[in-house]
C-alpha cells in the first residue's frame, strides 16, 4: 500500500489526510531571510511522519528508515519546535478539538495528576536520580491530564524529586485564565503535601486538589474512580518504544517526545476512546 503522492509504504504512525488537514495549519511559517532566498522545499507532512515513526518505533536518529527523511533534514525541525513551544501549542489545539468532538467543552472542569518513574540509559543527561520506593534510577514523568486522559502538561525531573514538590512546577505550566472552568484536580496520597497546599492557596485559589486514598485492605495497583484516567495515559505513553526508557540527553527533548506521542494519538485514538469510554459518566467534566 502506498500513500497518496508518496512512493513509499505507509507506516502505522503516518498522518492520514484528515489528520494532516488538522495539523498542517499549526506549523510555524518558514523563517524569512531579509536578503531573500529559496522558499521552504521540505515536505512538512513527511517531517511529521518521520518524527512520528522515530517516536513510535524507538529507533535512533541516525537509523531512520531510508524511505523517510534523514536526520539532517528532520532533527532541526524537532529541536526548533521543542524550543519555541510549537509541540505544546499543537497539543493544546488538538486537546480542545478532541474535547469538542467528544461532546465536551474546549476546557475541562476537572483534571488528574500523577507521576511515572522510568529508567534512563547511559545517554541520559544530569537530571537523573534514585526512586528508593520503586528502586528505579532515572527520570520521573509528572503528567497532568483532563478527564479524557488528554495531556495538559508534562514535567520531566529526576526520580528523586518528591511529587508534592514537583506539582507546583507542573501546575504552574498553565495560567488559571487558560482553564476558566477548572475546579477539581484529582491526585493520590503522594500529593498530600503542605507546601503544595500553600502554593495552591496562594497561586490557584480557584482550584481544589482532591486527594484520593487507596481503599483499606487493597494491595498492589488499584484503579480509583476518576483518577484512573491518568494511569491509562501513562500506559498510552508507554506504547511508543521511544518512551519505554528515557533515551534523551535533555529533559526538554524528553518532554517533546511525550508531547509528540500525544499529538500522534489525539486525532484518532483519544477521540475514539473519549466517545466510547466516557459517554456514560455523568459526573465527568
Amino acid at each position: 500500500m502506498e500513500q497518496k503522492g508518496r512512493n513509499r509504504k505507509v507506516y502505522p504512525s503516518d498522518l492520514t489526510d484528515e489528520q494532516w488537514a488538522i495539523v498542517a495549519p499549526m506549523i510555524p511559517p518558514a523563517k524569512q531571510n531579509p536578503r531573500g532566498g529559496r522558499p521552504r522545499a521540505v515536505d512538512m507532512r513527511e517531517v511529521f511522519n518521520t518524527i512520528f515513526s522515530l517516536n513510535r518505533s524507538g529507533c535512533q536518529w541516525d537509523m531512520l528508515p531510508h524511505d523517510l527523511l534523514p536526520k539532517s533534514t528532520v532533527y532541526d525541525y524537532f529541536a526548533q519546535w521543542r524550543d519555541d513551544g510549537t509541540w505544546a501549542k499543537i497539543v493544546k489545539a488538538l486537546r480542545a478539538r478532541t474535547r469538542v468532538e467528544a461532546g465536551r467543552e474546549p476546557t475541562p472542569s476537572a483534571a488528574c495528576i500523577d507521576s511515572q518513574a522510568v529508567k534512563t540509559t547511559e545517554v541520559g543527561g544530569p537530571e537523573r536520580g534514585d526512586d528508593g520506593g520503586k528502586k528505579i534510577n532515572g527520570r520521573k514523568r509528572h503528567l497532568w491530564v483532563e478527564t479524557l486522559g488528554v495531556l495538559i502538561a508534562v514535567l520531566i525531573t529526576s526520580t528523586g524529586l518528591d511529587d508534592g514538590v514537583a506539582a507546583p512546577i507542573l501546575l504552574g505550566h498553565v495560567q488559571a485564565h487558560d482553564f476558566p472552568r477548572l475546579v477539581t484536580i484529582f491526585a493520590d496520597a503522594k500529593y498530600h503535601h503542605h507546601a503544595l497546599d500553600a502554593w495552591m492557596a496562594a497561586q490557584r485559589a480557584g482550584w481544589h486538589l482532591e486527594v484520593q486514598t487507596r481503599p483499606e485492605g487493597t494491595k498492589g495497583f488499584t484503579p480509583m474512580e476518576k483518577r484512573w484516567v491518568v494511569e491509562r495515559t501513562n500506559a498510552w505513553n508507554g506504547r511508543p518504544r521511544r518512551n519505554r526508557k528515557d533515551y534523551e540527553r535533555s529533559v526538554k527533548s524528553s518532554t517533546a517526545m511525550i508531547q509528540i506521542s500525544n499529538i500522534n494519538l489525539m486525532p484518532d485514538k483519544l477521540d475514539h476512546c473519549g466517545r466510547h469510554a466516557f459517554h456514560y459518566r455523568k459526573n465527568a467534566a
